[in-house]
């Protein structure tokens, strides 16, 4: 769903321009790209505060700007904060034509670790690679990717090619053959091999050597007549 914002064009550039938008409660942002002249813009402060604070995967989403009567169909790019406070500075927005596919980098997230075959069996999990490429139209790109590990045994692989994405949407380049989660540890079958091998070993006696011979007793002295 695109999300819809405000805006109203700022007439001044340069910082001391921006600055004075800040002084006002808002944000100073730009609109740029698709072969046109860039337009700056100011957005509520603190309507646009809240909206980063509280919505997550904004970079996958679809902006539908509002300027004066025309629209802006847009991606946020970049957020710059202030070093201390933390709080917005200025918004970066790439217009985007909405029927052309883009690509966009989405969290990957793994579910039902409690429930993993493999985990159970005392495997370990290596989730090495938290975020994917995907290509799609903006409006089909989803907030995040999800590993399913409830049927995951151990010595198991996922690569991105393993990956259940929504019509539509696509790996980017070299994205297939990333490993993002595995489940490290030796399996039921080779731990038993392992301890049987084990056993085996400490019970029968060194290759090679035969049972030392009982020593006989020693003989008694004569006795003295």
């Amino acid at each position: 769903m695109a999300i819809q914002l405000n805006a109203e064009i700022r007439k001044v550039a340069g910082k001391g321009a921006a600055r004075a938008v800040r002084n006002n409660k808002n944000i100073p942002a730009v609109v740029y790209g698709e072969k046109q002249e860039p337009v700056s813009i100011e957005l509520d402060g603190h309507s646009f505060g809240l909206m980063i604070a509280n919505q997550p995967g904004l970079r996958t989403k679809l902006f539908e700007i509002q300027i004066g009567d025309k629209q802006e169909d847009a991606m946020l790019i970049d957020i710059q904060y202030h070093p201390v406070t933390d709080l917005p500075l200025h918004a970066d927005f790439k217009r985007i034509d909405v029927s052309k596919p883009v690509s966009v980098t989405v969290p990957v997230e793994v579910i039902n670790a409690e429930l993993s075959k493999g985990l159970k069996l005392g495997g370990v999990l290596n989730f090495a690679i938290r975020s994917i490429e995907l290509i799609a139209p903006i409006k089909l790109v989803p907030e995040k990717v999800i590993i399913d590990l409830a049927d995951l045994g151990v010595g198991e692989t996922v690569h991105g090619s393993d990956l259940k994405l929504p019509t539509g949407v696509s790996l980017g380049l070299h994205q297939d053959d990333l490993t993002f989660a595995i489940i490290g540890g030796k399996m039921a079958e080779e731990t038993d091999v392992v301890a049987a091998k084990s056993a085996t070993a400490t019970a029968a006696p060194a290759a090679g050597k035969a049972p030392a011979a009982a020593k006989a007793p020693a003989a008694k002295p004569a006795a003295k007549k």
